[in-house]
C-alpha cells in the first residue's frame, strides 16, 4: 500500500506551486510540459492520499483550499530545506565537519567564546557549532569520550597520540570572601580551623564517571555546591560561603571592595589551563577545527578567553 510519502515528493511540491502560480491546471500543465489529464490525475492521487481537497475547482481557476494553502507553505519550506541540505552535503565533501562540538570549562570567558562563534558563523560554513558547558574533569572527559572535538579550559593535561594540547595561560587563584562574611574580620593568615568553621562554595565536577575532582575543601567543612565558576563567584559575593576563585574573574570585585582577599596557611594555587583537541587517525584535520586552532594561535585571543569575564 502506498503512503502519503509516495505522493509528497519534491516534483509533486513543485507541481502544486506551479498550479498556484499560474492559476489553472491547464496553464500549469503547459508550463510543466505535461498533458493536463496527467497533471489532474496526480493532484487527485495526492488528495486521495491526504483525504483532503487541495484545490477548489468550482470556477475556471484553480484556487487552493485552506488545506492546499497549508501544504503550499510547507512545500516551500521543505524545498528550501532540501536545497540547503544538498548545499551542506556538497560543502561537507570539501572537508568541513557536519558538526563541531566545543567543551567550554566554566573558567573560560563565555563572551569571548561567543565572539569567536560569531566570526566562525559569519563565513556561513556547512558546519553546525555546538557548545557544551563543563567543569573540572568533565571538560577533558567530553573530549576523550568523543563527545567534543575541542576543549577550552583543560587543566593538568598530558598530551597523548589521540589528544593534542596547547596552553591558554596560567590562572592564579585567590582566597576571597565578601566584606560582610565573618572571615573578612579574622587576622591573616587564616588557619585551617578558622576556615573549617565556615561553609565553602564548591563547583561540581561534570565528569560522568568516577568521583571527579575536589579542590580546596577541608575534612568536615560544610559545602555549598554550585554548577559553574561564575555561580561560585556569585555565591561568595553574597556571603554564602568562602573559597578560592580565579583572580581574573574576581579582580573587578576585589578592586571595588565587594570581595576581600585573605591569605591562608596553605599556599596560593596557580593552574596551567590548556585548549585541547582530538587528533584524526589519518591526520587530516577538518576545516572547522583548523579555523578554531588558527584563532587560538593568537595571544590576544587566548588572554581574552581567560580574562574577559563579566565585570562589576
Amino acid at each position: 500500500m502506498q503512503t502519503t510519502s509516495h505522493f509528497l515528493t519534491p516534483d509533486a511540491m513543485t507541481m502544486l506551486q506551479t498550479i498556484h502560480r499560474t492559476g489553472s491546471f491547464a496553464a500549469a500543465a503547459r508550463s510543466l510540459g505535461m498533458v493536463p489529464s496527467a497533471l489532474t490525475y496526480r493532484v487527485r492521487q495526492m488528495e486521495d492520499a491526504l483525504d483532503v481537497l487541495l484545490f477548489d475547482r468550482s470556477s475556471r481557476q484553480a484556487k487552493p483550499t485552506e488545506a492546499g494553502l497549508e501544504l503550499l507553505r510547507e512545500a516551500e519550506r521543505l524545498l528550501l530545506d532540501m536545497d540547503a541540505v544538498a548545499n551542506r552535503v556538497k560543502r561537507v565533501a570539501t572537508g568541513w565537519e557536519p558538526q563541531f562540538t566545543i567543551a567550554v570549562d566554566s573558567i573560560i570567558a563565555k563572551a569571548t567564546v561567543m565572539e569567536l562563534c560569531d566570526s566562525f558563523l559569519a563565513q556561513n560554513p556547512p558546519t553546525r557549532i555546538r557548545l557544551r558547558d563543563e567543569t573540572l574533569s568533565g571538560t577533558l572527559e567530553a573530549l576523550t569520550s568523543g563527545q567534543a572535538d575541542l576543549a577550552l579550559g583543560v587543566a593538568d593535561l598530558i598530551p597523548t597520540s589521540a589528544i593534542q594540547a596547547r596552553p591558554l595561560g596560567d590562572v592564579r587563584f585567590v582566597y576571597a570572601v565578601a566584606p560582610h562574611h565573618p572571615l573578612a574580620l579574622v587576622s591573616d593568615p587564616l588557619t585551617d580551623e578558622a576556615v573549617r568553621a565556615h561553609r565553602a562554595v564548591a563547583v561540581a565536577d561534570t565528569i560522568s564517571r568516577g568521583t571527579g575532582v575536589t579542590i580546596g575543601l577541608l575534612g568536615g567543612q560544610d559545602v555549598f555546591t554550585v554548577a559553574t565558576m561564575q555561580d561560585k563567584l556569585d555565591a561568595q559575593l553574597r556571603g554564602l560561603g568562602c573559597g578560592s576563585v580565579p583572580e581574573c574573574m574576581a579582580g573587578p570585585y576585589i578592586d571595588s571592595g565587594r570581595l576581600v582577599v585573605k591569605t591562608t596557611q596553605r599556599p596560593a594555587r596557580s593552574v596551567r589551563v590548556n585548549y585541547a583537541w582530538r587528533t584524526s587517525p589519518n591526520s587530516n584535520q577538518g576545516k572547522a577545527l583548523q579555523w578554531w586552532l588558527t584563532q587560538l594561535e593568537s595571544p590576544t585571543t587566548r588572554t581574552a578567553l581567560l580574562e574577559r569575564h563579566r565585570g562589576v
